[in-house]
C-alpha cells in the first residue's frame, strides 16, 4: 500500500542487534535536522492486539508452526497500521523498529526447506500488505550481529526492556540457539532478496562497532531516502 507523501523507514535485524538504539538515535538525528517524524515499535507491548502474541512469547501456547505464529504478530501490525498511514499522509519520516522483515526472518528461519520457506515469504507478503493492507516501507535496514554476541547483548537488556516476559531475561526465541542461529541466516537471506532492503555490518574486523559508527552508516543509506536537508 501507498506510504503517502511521508517516508517510512524499517530498523530489523538479528536479536541484540541494537534496534531500539538505532532508532532513538535515528529520531534524535532526524529531530536535530529538523525532520518532522515518529517513532514505531513492535511487538506494542501492553497493547489488546500485543496480548496474544506476549503469551506466545512466554511459553503459554507451546510451541506454534510458523504460519500460526505469524499471524498473531501481523494483527499487532495492522492495529498499528492506522496511525502509521496518518503519519504517512501528513508528511512524516516514520521509523519503525522491527516491522514484517522480523516475521519473515523469525518464522521463516524456522522452516529449513528452501521452497517451503519461499512459498511461507510469499504467504508472508499477501497476509501482511495484501491482506491487512499494511503500508510498505521505503527501506528495510538489516542489522546483521553474529548470534553469540548478540546473545550476550540481550541478556544485559533492562528489567524495563523485558517487562513482557514476566522478569526472564530471554523469550522463549531468545533462549533457543539454534532458532537464533535460524532467524540469523533467515535475515541475511532477506537482506538480498526482499526488495527495498539493505544490510548493515555491526561488527568490523572482529570488533563490535560503537552505536555511533552504526548510526553513521545507518544515516548515510537512508539519506538518499529522506533526502536529508
Amino acid at each position: 500500500m501507498s506510504s503517502g507523501s511521508g517516508k517510512f523507514i524499517v530498523i530489523d535485524g538479528t536479536d541484540g542487534s541494537g534496534k531500539a538504539t538505532q532508532t532513538k538515535i535515528l529520531g534524535e538525528r532526524l529531530r536535530d535536522e529538523g525532520y518532522e517524524y515518529e517513532i514505531a515499535d513492535f511487538p506494542q507491548y501492553g497493547r489488546k492486539s500485543a496480548g496474544p502474541l506476549e503469551e506466545y512469547l512466554n511459553g503459554k501456547y507451546g510451541e506454534m508452526e510458523p504460519y500460526s505464529s505469524s499471524i498473531l504478530f501481523a494483527v499487532d501490525r495492522y492495529d498499528a497500521s492506522f496511525k502509521i498511514r496518518s503519519w504517512l499522509a501528513a508528511g512524516k519520516i516514520v521509523v519503525s523498529n522491527r516491522y514484517v522483515t522480523a516475521n519473515a526472518a523469525h518464522q521463516g528461519g524456522r522452516i529449513s526447506d528452501r521452497a517451503k520457506r519461499e512459498k511461507y515469504f510469499q504467504w508472508l507478503m499477501e497476509l501482511e500488505y495484501g491482506i491487512f493492507k499494511l503500508p510498505t516501507p521505503n527501506l528495510n535496514v538489516i542489522l546483521h550481529l553474529p548470534v553469540e554476541l548478540a546473545q550476550q547483548l540481550v541478556d544485559r537488556k533492562s528489567p524495563e526492556q523485558r517487562e513482557y516476559n514476566e522478569g526472564k531475561k530471554r523469550d522463549i526465541l531468545e533462549s533457543d540457539i539454534n532458532h537464533l542461529r535460524n532467524a540469523e541466516a533467515a535475515y541475511l537471506e532477506i537482506a538480498t532478496t526482499f526488495p527495498n532492503t539493505r544490510l548493515i555490518e555491526c561488527v568490523s574486523k572482529g570488533e563490535l562497532m560503537t552505536p555511533e559508527e552504526i548510526h553513521e552508516i545507518l544515516w548515510k543509506t537512508i539519506s538518499p531516502i529522506i533526502k536529508v536537508k
